[in-house]
């Protein structure tokens, strides 16, 4: 009798597991951005050449700033540590909505909706190069590398598994991808994870604030589709689709549209500003550029040199700051959302994280004040008229 006892504890302790693993997966890596509308069409573009060894591509992607879509061009970045390889973002239906999967640095590639981004994303993995011992190697057949300036490269023909080949960027919903998460995948996608790091939330943001990259001026063709770094936009090598990945079909009324897409535990007092930016952003990862003071012209080279030198240190300081926090606040959405969280939850963490994030501009402004009070020249006195 105790034996049975014992084994059916086990085959209950299993069930539950796997109820839990089931709900955990539903839910996971979705960041509270829903939208009752698919974004557009994937673009026609070229990948501009690799700047440099140790860069990996990371895929544009439609992205959502609060009543439209707008385009994060594709570009190189340098990822936070070797081995690590980036799993894009994706959008995928669940519930009657389209919810955003934020991407992330990892030892393996995660799911990502089977979107195909192309240059060796092609829907599940990565085919454009891999990691050995401590160096990246590139595949020339997926990726534009200059062999003069690279030399840890390799051919390697990949056959695209894909039956239909379309820029469908959405996964499930009408029209879109239907492919599933491996068990592996489930796995990984559970594990350790690293949040974007600073530059590629840079990237975004500078991308939110630029008005020809929504949707709904481009037409789903942006002027710029990819770059070689990060924010480098008005660079040489930044590169314009060449088409549209399909017509592009905005909703009837946008007002509509953007109301439909505030849910009761959405958040839109985070809806951006005249310029693009986040008003009251929540997260981290939502805050402007951090700003840049140039240093004040002293008159003296070498003081000139050293405030820029404290200034500089400055901003890689609250880039640090930012970046640690993004990746704190990201798990802590992953863990409830593991948990399947509750709607009053979730709105606790999203206020928690809210003030989180005003304290942190906060301190970056008196920092700022401070820095600007120490490097002023002391006041101009006159001297006293000799009697």
């Amino acid at each position: 009798m105790g034996d049975m006892t014992m084994r059916l504890g086990s085959v209950r302790g299993v069930l539950l597991a796997l109820v839990v693993l089931a709900l955990s997966t539903a839910s996971f890596a979705a960041i509270g951005i829903t939208v009752s509308f698919g974004p557009p069409a994937l673009p026609v573009y070229e990948q501009p050449v690799c700047p440099g060894d140790g860069y990996i591509w990371t895929p544009g992607y439609w992205a959502w700033n609060g009543d439209g879509y707008f385009w994060v061009p594709g570009t190189w970045v340098l990822p936070p540590e070797a081995g690590y390889l980036w799993t894009p973002p994706w959008w995928g239906w669940d519930n009657g909505v389209f919810l955003f999967h934020e991407g992330y640095w990892g030892s393996q590639v995660g799911f990502y909706g089977g979107i195909n981004y192309g240059f060796g994303y092609f829907g599940n993995g990565f085919e454009g190069g891999r990691w050995d011992h401590g160096h990246f190697f590139y595949n020339r057949a997926v990726t534009n590398v200059n062999v003069v300036n690279i030399h840890n490269v390799y051919n390697e023909t990949v056959v695209n598994r894909n039956v239909t080949v379309n820029r469908v960027s959405y996964n499930g919903g009408q029209g879109g991808i239907t492919a599933r998460p491996t068990r592996e995948q489930d796995v990984f996608d559970h594990g350790h994870h690293v949040a974007p790091v600073a530059s590629q939330m840079q990237h975004e943001q500078e991308a939110r604030g630029n008005e020809r990259l929504r949707a709904e001026v481009n037409h789903g063709k942006p002027p710029i589709a990819a770059t070689d770094k990060p924010r480098d936009f008005s660079g040489h090598e930044a590169v314009a689709a060449k088409e549209a990945g399909a017509p592009y079909r905005p909703p009837e009324s946008r007002e509509h549209a953007a109301e439909n897409n505030r849910p009761a535990n959405a958040r839109p007092e985070n809806a951006p500003s005249e310029n693009g930016r986040a008003a009251n952003p929540v997260h981290a990862r939502e805050l402007p550029p951090v700003q840049h003071e140039p240093a004040p012209n002293t008159g003296n080279s070498k003081l000139n040199e050293k405030y820029a030198k404290q200034q500089n240190k400055l901003e890689e300081q609250q880039q640090k700051q930012r970046q640690k926090l993004s990746q704190q606040q990201e798990k802590e959405d992953q863990r409830l959302a593991r948990n399947n969280a509750n709607d009053q939850r979730k709105q606790q963490m999203e206020q928690r994280h809210q003030q989180q994030t005003q304290q942190l501009q906060q301190r970056e402004e008196q920092q700022r004040q401070r820095m600007t009070r120490r490097q002023a020249p002391p006041p101009h006195r006159e001297k006293p008229p000799k009697k």
